[in-house]
């Protein structure tokens, strides 16, 4: 009975099956957090192509709006745009916009959603010089 007891073939199987647990567990959690990361790169694109649009036009107005809306249409987000000024922008004069948007990342059991806010900001400078 002794020699039964003292025996320690087996115990490698627990070992491994805590191991496979572990690991399917890391791979849920990334599975339901990726998803966030891929909507900050698109934010990011959003507000560099709208200060490129700013720039080239030089003022904050209908083409930016129209900018705006063809991205929404294009990426498939709708944002929350901020531009630090609206109207004419003289040349070398700063402008800056932040897009903000709110993910739900995961829906983990009884631990339940949690809504993350992305933010992304992009500055430029106005091409254009207005007389």
């Amino acid at each position: 009975m002794k020699e039964i007891l003292c025996n320690k073939r087996g115990e490698g199987y627990i070992d491994t099956v805590i191991l496979v647990l572990c690991a399917i567990l890391v791979i849920a959690l990334a599975v339901k957090i990726f998803p966030a990361y891929i909507v900050k790169q698109q934010l990011d694109t959003f507000a560099t192509e709208l200060v490129r649009e700013a720039e080239i036009a030089g003022r904050v107005g209908s083409e930016t709006t129209n900018r705006e809306m063809l991205l929404r249409d294009n990426i498939g987000i709708i944002p929350t745009v901020t531009w630090s000024k609206t109207g004419k922008i003289q040349l070398n004069e700063e402008i800056k916009v932040t897009v903000t948007y709110t993910v739900e990342i995961g829906n983990f059991s009884e631990f339940g959603s949690f809504p993350i806010t992305l933010r992304s900001e992009a500055s430029g400078k106005g091409e254009v010089y207005w007389k």
